[in-house]
């Protein structure tokens, strides 16, 4: 199982609307960026990811689940370039790691969150996925 972590401006999609999207979850849709494109198309049912509140809010606030494979992203226009994945919420992060907590810690100093900012659905390490979820009260959440 692979993990990653999608962004996503609480004004456009917030954590609180994902988990309103319930069990059936919502696709990942607008990303037009090849390497965020290619990452979800790698993704298999039931990775797991952290939802980012980013430009507002700077922080990690739940976990989700891939419930639906790489497919054209509806918001695309006939543009065949572009997938998406369906996601559902799992959780609420008890305690949201924010960006500035994960740029303090030396285990997370080559997290894509750090080094690559600006891609909006990016890989996490199992390590990093493991440290976060310390970080944010989860230590005993299933890889």
């Amino acid at each position: 199982m692979a993990h990653w972590l999608y962004k996503s401006e609480p004004s456009s999609w917030s954590w609180e609307q994902q988990k309103a999207a319930g069990e059936k979850g919502t696709e990942w849709t607008g990303v037009r960026n090849y390497l965020a494109r290619n990452n979800m198309r790698a993704m298999q049912i039931g990775d797991k990811g952290f939802f980012y509140h980013s430009n507002d809010g700077l922080e990690i606030v739940g976990i989700v689940e891939v419930c639906t494979l790489s497919h054209p992203d509806s918001t695309a226009k006939g543009d065949d370039r572009w997938d998406c994945v369906d996601i559902r919420a799992v959780c609420d992060m008890p305690k949201p790691v924010t960006l500035k907590d994960v740029k303090a810690n030396e285990k997370l100093s080559k997290m894509a969150l750090v080094t690559s900012m600006r891609l909006s659905v990016q890989p996490v390490t199992d390590d990093e996925w493991l440290e976060v979820c310390r970080m944010g009260g989860l230590d005993n959440l299933p890889r």
